[in-house]
């Protein structure tokens, strides 16, 4: 076994003075979290992450079952927020519409939440649902009278630190995550 490190950046926004525009394209709805829907959060949650770096860096959400069980620790947190916790459903084909998209918020101190797990199935990028769930999240947060909002994301993903960074989002701290991977041999 050897060791690999992951760089991941530690990013906060003030939601006090946030103006929060929320907006789905045609054929996208968001369906709040109930606790009968932790199993759609999970397969979404699968579906969206198992074949990214993530999957790497936290090896539950590489399977099912690692994402059914982390979306149920999530859930039970006590300062799981359910008004920051949004699926988006793809309902633009009549008769089989399908989760493409999760997020969950937590609260984490009086004044701070922190988004858990913000993920859009590969299909379904490029549409802006990203940038929905998290809108659908700090929203949440508002709500529930919090101050300031966090998230930790991966640096090798591009895409997602630059709509942090477009929602108001900072990098405060650069965090390193150290993953055991197996050792290949190329000697033959």
């Amino acid at each position: 076994m050897s060791l690999t490190y992951y760089k991941r950046y530690r990013m906060e926004c003030d939601l006090r003075r946030m103006q929060i525009p929320l907006s789905l394209p045609a054929g996208y709805r968001l369906i709040a979290w109930t606790p009968d829907r932790v199993v759609e959060h999970a397969e979404t949650k699968y579906s969206s992450f198992r074949h990214e770096v993530d999957s790497q860096v936290f090896s539950c959400l590489s399977r099912r079952e690692g994402c059914l069980e982390l979306m149920q620790e999530i859930s039970q947190k006590p300062g799981f927020l359910p008004e920051a916790t949004w699926l988006i459903q793809y309902v633009g084909v009549p008769h089989k519409p399908e989760y493409c998209g999760t997020i969950q918020g937590v609260r984490v101190t009086p004044r701070y939440g922190g988004i858990q797990n913000v993920g859009v199935t590969a299909e379904h990028r490029g549409r802006g649902l990203g940038r929905a769930l998290v809108a659908a999240a700090l929203l949440g947060f508002q709500q529930a009278g919090l101050q300031r909002a966090f998230l930790e994301v991966t640096s090798q993903n591009d895409a997602a630190v630059q709509l942090y960074r477009q929602l108001g989002f900072r990098q405060v701290k650069t965090l390193y995550k150290a993953v055991e991977v197996a050792y290949t041999s190329t000697a033959g």
